[in-house]
C-alpha cells in the first residue's frame, strides 16, 4: 500500500483535519426586567439552596467509603460540575446583559419586547413577544430577537409583509398587530 507523502491514502485530503469550531454568533444583550429577574433567581436557587444540598450528600457519600463504585458520590459530583458551570455562565451573562426598562420611542413598529400578531398565507394567525436568547419560550410565545423570524420582523411596521426560508420552504407572513406592555406590568 502507498502512501501519499507519508499519510495513509483514505487520511489524506487537502484540508488539515482539526477540531476547531468557529465560535457562535454572539447572542443579543438585551433582556427583559422579568426575565433578569428569573435569571437572578435561578442563580440565587443554584448557589444558595442546590449546591449546598448536593455538596452535602457528596461529602455523606464520600463518608462511606469506596468512591469508584459509590453512584451517590459520582452522581452529586457530576451535579456539582454541573450548578458550577451554570452558575459561571449566569455571572458572566448578567454582566453583560443590558435590561430594557423602557418603550421604544416608536411602537408603532417591531422592536423588543413587542407582541406580534401575524397571519400566514394559509389565513392562520399566531402571536409572538420578541424577547432577548436568553428569553426563549416557545410555549408562551417568546421568540428571540436573534431568531431567522425574529430578524425579519425588527423594525417592520403593522401591514408589512415579510418572508422567511424555513426547513418546509418559504413562508410568508403579514404583520396584523403591534403591541406593548410597560416593563412594569410586563408578563
Amino acid at each position: 500500500m502507498s502512501t501519499m507523502g507519508g499519510l495513509h491514502p483514505v487520511l489524506a485530503t487537502t484540508e488539515p483535519m482539526s477540531r476547531y469550531r468557529p465560535p457562535a454568533p454572539p447572542m443579543a444583550p438585551y433582556i427583559t426586567v422579568e426575565g433578569e429577574k428569573a435569571l437572578r433567581d435561578e442563580l440565587e436557587q443554584l448557589w444558595r439552596f442546590e449546591r449546598p444540598r448536593v455538596t452535602q450528600s457528596v461529602t455523606e457519600a464520600a463518608a462511606q467509603g469506596d468512591r469508584s463504585e459509590n453512584a451517590e458520590y459520582i452522581y452529586g459530583k457530576k451535579r456539582l460540575r454541573e450548578i458550577d458551570s451554570r452558575v459561571r455562565f449566569l455571572r458572566k451573562r448578567l454582566e453583560v446583559l443590558k435590561v430594557v426598562r423602557e418603550l421604544p420611542t416608536d411602537t408603532n413598529k417591531v422592536w423588543f419586547g413587542a407582541w406580534v400578531e401575524l397571519e400566514d398565507e394559509n389565513g392562520g394567525s399566531c402571536r409572538y413577544r420578541m424577547v432577548g436568547p436568553d428569553e426563549l419560550n416557545p410555549a408562551l410565545g417568546y421568540i428571540s430577537i436573534d431568531s431567522v423570524l425574529g430578524r425579519a420582523l425588527l423594525g417592520k411596521p403593522r401591514d408589512a409583509e415579510i418572508s422567511i426560508e424555513t426547513p418546509k420552504g418559504k413562508r410568508s407572513y403579514v404583520i396584523t398587530a403591534v403591541s406593548y406592555q410597560k416593563p412594569d406590568a410586563q408578563g
